[in-house]
């Protein structure tokens, strides 16, 4: 089985994201944006508070490690999340045109998500990764939690958490990761996390 572990480079990007989302002004409206999640619905950071940007319309500057290119600009919203070290999250909503293309976008979000660990290995000759199902939880449409391991030789490895969900024809997926394995993962503390998100989307 293959394992993941996420690159310094993806927590760059993340890190980016982040301090881009704490200055930006909200654009989306509370009439039209889905629910998000606070900083305090994350998992505790042991010494740091989390930091969170503003729900803004669109997809955030970097896309998420394993789900660039996969997710619509058309109904997205995008929250990001930071902390003083090196642990980020994000969360990005899309209202979908039907409770079908929604269905359809969460499957595709999972596969993507699925097959990361060997797809990244085949561009990254050295690297090592390897990712781990974590089960579906029983919220709304449904929810899915997944972690993610990637390491390259002389850089620090990476993981990451995703929870992606449905309610209706909203689709939500958050994002945490931090430097080091799927040992270090807060498993417990993102599926509630996960099942906070999917519920907050239409309340």
């Amino acid at each position: 089985m293959f394992r993941r572990t996420a690159t310094s480079t993806a927590f760059a990007a993340l890190a980016a994201a982040a301090a881009l989302a704490l200055t930006a002004s909200t654009t989306a409206t509370a009439a039209t944006a889905p629910g998000f999640i606070n900083g305090t619905d994350l998992p505790p950071h042991p010494t740091s508070p989390w930091y969170a940007g503003q729900v803004t319309q669109g997809l955030p500057e970097f896309a998420p490690f394993c789900l660039e290119d996969v997710l619509p600009a058309q109904g997205s919203w995008h929250r990001t999340f930071g902390t003083e070290f090196d642990t980020g999250a994000v969360q990005i909503s899309v209202r979908a045109a039907s409770a079908t293309a929604a269905a359809k976008l969460a499957t595709t979000l999972e596969r993507k998500v699925a097959t990361c660990a060997a797809d990244w290995l085949r561009t990254t000759p050295g690297g090592t990764a390897s990712w781990e199902d974590y089960g579906k939880l029983p919220v709304e449409e449904g929810a899915h939690v997944y972690g993610v391991h990637t390491s390259i030789p002389e850089s620090e490895p990476g993981v990451h958490l995703y929870g992606i969900g449905r309610d209706g024809s909203t689709v939500t997926v958050v994002q945490w990761g931090q430097m080091g394995n799927l040992s270090h993962a807060p498993v417990a503390d993102f599926k509630k996390t996960t099942t906070k998100a999917v519920n907050k989307l239409n309340p």
